[in-house]
């Protein structure tokens, strides 16, 4: 079963570099949902802890990794969010804080 799964995370996480690339050239969060990649986060602590408790192997590195990205491209969400609040405002501050979180 460990290889299907693999596989199976792989197809899911294959994305995700992309995303990251995304995010650091365009400094914007459109396109992009907070909440999605909250889940997602979400689903990969989940799968590991699964993973220790009960039916750890060689994948469980897989989802370490996967979380890794998905929570670097939740830093950059963050980033670029700030980036897009501080530009959109006169003042350098304020501006529309909850547009983009979804």
């Amino acid at each position: 079963m460990g290889l299907f799964e693999f596989l199976m995370l792989f197809c899911f996480g294959f994305s995700w570099p992309f995303s990251i690339v995304k995010s650091l050239r365009t400094r914007s969060t459109k396109g992009k949902s907070l909440v999605f990649m909250l889940l997602i986060f979400a689903g990969y602590v989940f799968g590991i802890i699964h993973k220790v408790l009960y039916d750890f192997d060689w994948v469980t590195w897989t989802y370490v990794v996967l979380l890794g990205l998905v929570g670097f491209d939740l830093l950059l969400y963050w980033r670029n969010w700030r980036h897009e609040r501080r530009a959109a405002s006169p003042s350098g501050g304020g501006g529309k804080i909850a547009e983009n979180l979804v």
